[in-house]
């Protein structure tokens, strides 16, 4: 054990080595001094197995074609007291700086993520029993009572991402790991990347009204108002209180609303809630640097179906470097649509930020209280997300522990038989140099934060959180409030169900589309022929200014299925978005909530525009096409999600010949087609040759 103020003096005077090496994230991966490698990784809890196995482990991790480990450095595991830690000086397997040396020796780069949270499936997510329960360290509910987590094998009650007393006790942690971390920084060490915090929507209660009513949080959010308005007559106005101040302003408990104008400080508390998460991963991230942890990129990992949660990809992505997904998907219709989703607006993403769009986990097993995932929904997903754009990815996890079940390597280093998909589609990719493909889509379809900030204030379901029925295939239509607040219907399931239309339209024309967030719409309107903004009438005054420039400099923009009338607050806007001169003779600025108009603008779009089409047959067969930078097909992905094997054509992207990544299979184009036997919930992976 070895006590705190010991390990900030010699943290404090701790130097790297000068180098005039570097370590970046670019699109193809990330660029270690003079190499660009890239991400592909597999998780390997060094705590959870004996020091004698780890090297065969890492071993096993490098046969399976990976550059990279990741691990966590759980705080609770390594805490003895408060303010004491075990870095292996007491327990051998808590050495992680020896794991790490052997990553090294062994040829790895590594991950590492020190949390505070990191979840991992430990009890109390890593974090010191004693912490969970000092009452000032917890998220507090709406009715003043701790917030629990009904998780296996413990329920416990949630840290609160505002309290000063949580901050203090993860500030103590975080330098102490970090003055622990920072000599094995490269060039010194094979450190290359590391995470803030894990998944950092409030553990998962992240209702807007499920917490967190604590007096830290309070307090930060009046400063949040404060910074927003400036002036108390605003608030006043917006609120309809002149008895407000920016020191007596109280958060919304439940949804009380029934005008438009009544959702705004619903909005303002839903957006707060965003602002709260960033600031504590920005304090977290300067507990680690301040002793010594720099000179690399920061990450942060976003959950399943991320745009539910108050986690903001702006926000967060102003604080690291690089936004990744988790990826624990079954093999069914309604989730190959949801890898779709995520994966192409975080392809979009990382596009527009330079680097590559990345899965911090992508499941190779389940844990024993999830729903059981098998290997063929494992590879399914694997092969599906890096169809939609996917360029690099952490197998989570890559050697087996307690608490999980079906990673490709056991406990002793030896592989299973799973490890072989592993190891293949490593090989795949490296052969046609994946990372440095491009899936091109000629039509993005944006969904601002508003519209998302809007269907997290009008969800029906309390503590149920969001995310659950986007995970399960569903979304606003099946969770949100159908009250209409006089604006003649509920707007956010009429939006969803106007993107569900859209996206129907645009399989049936086989265009291929991304989705993209209303934070990158620049990047959409230059890389887009046609870009499509989801509007419930309330829009950002940015994104409609932006789109307002976009006409006037001929770009081909639509929106739907309501004109921008309001502002993010629903405030009417002083001079509504005119429509009636806007978009092209053939394409229109607005886009009404009726199936045939969507389905008529969608094919029309397609010849106007001259959008490019990838045909398959039948029609429940998808397909993806990746180029090279000059253009050329090189990567074509195959997709069946149903349960029934399909005897399919798919269009050739004008390649001569294909051969299958996996099992070798050749196939000849014909008239324009390849004729592919797909199994169920399969996809296959197909090298072009033009």
């Amino acid at each position: 054990m070895v006590p705190i103020v010991s390990v900030l003096l010699s943290g404090a005077a701790m130097g790297r080595k000068k180098t005039n090496g570097r370590v970046e994230l670019v699109p193809q991966g990330i660029r270690v001094g003079r190499s660009v490698l890239p991400l592909l990784a597999g998780t390997v809890h060094y705590f959870r197995l004996d020091p004698a196995v780890w090297r065969p482990a890492l071993e096993a991790v490098k046969a399976l074609g990976l550059g990279f480990v990741d691990t966590y450095v759980p705080w609770g595991t390594h805490e003895r007291s408060a303010g004491e830690f075990d870095f292996g000086q007491s327990e051998p397997r808590l050495d992680v700086t020896r794991f790490l040396r052997l990553a090294e020796d062994v040829g790895l780069y590594a991950i590492v993520r020190p949390g505070p949270h990191i979840n991992a499936e430990l009890t109390y997510f890593g974090i010191p029993e004693r912490v969970i329960w000092i009452k000032e360290c917890q998220a507090v509910s709406p009715g003043g009572r701790p917030v629990a987590l009904p998780v296996p094998p413990l329920a416990f009650p949630v840290p609160s991402y505002a309290s000063e007393a949580f901050h203090a006790e993860a500030s103590v942690w975080l330098r102490a790991v970090g003055a622990e971390l920072a000599p094995l920084v490269w060039p010194s060490g094979p450190i290359v990347l590391y995470q803030v915090d894990n998944e950092g929507a409030m553990y998962f209660r992240d209702g807007v009204y499920d917490q967190d009513y604590h007096a830290d949080a309070i307090a930060h959010y009046r400063e949040f108002l404060r910074d927003k308005y400036e002036n108390v007559d605003t608030l006043r106005d917006l609120y309809a209180d002149p008895g407000l101040t920016f020191f007596n302003v109280e958060p919304p408990r439940r949804l009380q609303a029934t005008t438009p104008l009544d959702l705004a400080r619903h909005l303002d508390w839903a957006e707060f809630q965003e602002a709260l998460l960033a600031r504590a991963f920005e304090r977290y991230k300067q507990g680690l640097v301040s002793v010594g942890l720099t000179g690399i990129p920061t990450s942060h990992n976003l959950p399943l179906s991320e745009g539910a949660t108050p986690l903001d990809p702006e926000r967060v992505g102003s604080v690291v470097d690089l936004l990744g997904l988790d990826y624990y998907h079954g093999a069914t219709p309604p989730q190959r649509a949801e890898i779709a989703r995520r994966t192409s607006e975080l392809a979009e993403r990382s596009a527009a930020r330079g680097h590559p769009p990345f899965a911090c986990e992508l499941g190779a097993g389940f844990p024993p209280f999830f729903p059981p995932l098998s290997e063929q929904d494992n590879a399914f997903t694997a092969l599906a997300a890096l169809a939609y754009g996917l360029r690099g990815y952490n197998l989570y996890m890559a050697v087996e522990r307690d608490r999980w079940i079906g990673a490709p390597i056991d406990t002793h280093g030896r592989p299973r038989a799973s490890a072989e998909f592993w190891r293949r589609l490593s090989a795949a990719l490296e052969k046609v140099k994946f990372s440095e493909l491009e899936r091109r889509a000629a039509v993005h379809v944006v969904v601002p934060r508003s519209l998302r900030r809007l269907a997290r204030v009008m969800h029906a379901f309390g503590p149920i959180s969001a995310a659950l029925f986007q995970v399960l295939g569903g979304g606003a239509t099946n969770a949100c409030f159908e009250d209409d607040l006089g604006l003649g219907g509920p707007r956010v399931i009429e939006v969803d169900r106007f993107l569900a239309v859209v996206e129907s339209a645009l399989d049936a024309e086989r265009i291929p589309y991304a989705f993209s967030g209303g934070d990158i719409l620049r990047h959409s309107l230059k890389r887009a022929r046609w870009t499509i903004i989801a509007s419930s009438s309330a829009l950002e005054p940015e994104i409609v200014e932006r789109l307002e420039r976009a006409w006037k400099r001929g770009r081909i923009v639509t929106v739907g299925p309501y004109a921008p009338e309001r502002d993010a607050s629903f405030r009417p806007l002083a001079e509504p978005v005119a429509l009636a001169h806007r978009g092209s003779a053939s394409v229109p600025a607005l886009l009404p909530f009726d199936a045939q108009a969507i389905a008529d603008a969608v094919s029309v779009a397609k010849k106007s525009l001259e959008l490019s089409e990838l045909a398959s047959e039948p029609e429940t067969v998808r397909v993806t096409l990746h180029c090279d930078k000059k253009g050329a097909p090189r990567v074509l992905f195959a997709i069946n999600a149903t349960d029934a094997g399909i005897s399919s054509r798919v269009d050739s992207a004008g390649a001569r010949r294909a051969l299958d990544l996996f099992d070798g299979t050749v196939f000849r184009a014909r008239q324009g087609r390849f004729d592919v036997e797909l199994e169920p919930r399969s996809v296959r992976m197909l090298e072009l040759e033009v």
